[in-house]
C-alpha cells in the first residue's frame, strides 16, 4: 500500500531537517527527495513553517508513543524511569543522533510561534510522563518529576554536543538516585 503524499513529504522533510538542519534544507531539496511536484508540496503544506511544524508534530507523536511503550514494558515506576533512559541511550548510541529535534528546531526556527508551540507542547508532554510515573509511585510529583525531566533533557543536549552516548547512562543513574531519594524514609525500611 502506498503511503499518503503528505506522509511521503513529511518523511523526506523530516529526515533532511534532522540530519542537515532546517535552514540548510530548501524546499527544492525536499521536493526532490519526496519525489513530488512543488504544487503538491504546497497543497499539503502552505509554507516551510507549516512543514516544519508538521514534522515536529509527527516526531512528537512518535516520541510520546515510544515513551508510552517504555512505560508499558514494566509496571514498577522506578523501572519505568530506568527503561526510559535506557531506550534514550539506544537512540543516542547512533552516528545519526543529533540530539533533541525540538531543541534543534527552536534554535534554528525559533522566530516561528507555530514551531515553538509544538516544541513547548512536546516538552510539557515529556514532563507530564515523568509526573505520571512519580504520581504512580506516590512520591509527590512536582519537584522530583522536574528533576527527572531536566536530567532527560540534559542528557539529550549533552550527547548532542559531546557525542558521547554514555552521558545518558550517567543521567539514568542520577535519575534513579533522584527517584530513590524521593522515597519517604518510612517506606524504605
Amino acid at each position: 500500500m502506498r503511503e499518503p503524499i503528505s506522509d511521503q513529504i513529511l518523511a523526506a522533510a523530516g529526515g533532511l531537517f534532522y540530519s542537515e538542519g532546517i535552514r540548510a534544507v530548501g524546499i527544492d531539496r525536499i521536493i526532490e527527495e519526496a519525489k513530488v511536484a512543488k504544487a503538491t508540496l504546497y497543497r499539503h503544506f502552505p509554507s516551510k513553517d507549516h512543514l516544519v511544524a508538521a514534522y515536529l508534530q509527527d516526531r512528537h507523536e512518535r516520541v510520546v508513543r515510544s515513551l508510552q511503550e517504555a512505560l508499558d514494558a514494566t509496571a514498577a515506576p522506578r523501572d519505568q524511569v530506568r527503561v526510559i533512559f535506557e531506550r534514550l541511550y539506544e537512540k543516542a548510541d547512533s552516528p545519526e543522533f543529533r540530539g533533541c529535534a525540538f531543541a534543534l528546531a527552536v534554535a534554528e526556527h525559533g522566530d516561528s510561534e507555530r514551531v515553538v508551540s509544538v516544541a513547548r507542547t512536546h516538552k510539557k508532554a515529556v514532563s507530564d510522563i515523568f509526573r505520571a510515573i512519580i504520581s504512580k509511585a506516590e512520591l509527590g510529583p512536582d519537584q522530583t518529576a522536574a528533576h527527572l525531566s531536566l536530567l532527560y533533557e540534559g542528557a539529550l543536549a549533552t550527547v548532542a554536543v559531546g557525542r558521547d552516548p554514555t552521558a545518558v547512562l550517567v543521567a539514568r543513574d542520577c535519575a534513579l538516585s533522584v527517584f530513590d531519594a524521593a522515597i519517604p524514609h518510612d517506606r524504605t525500611s
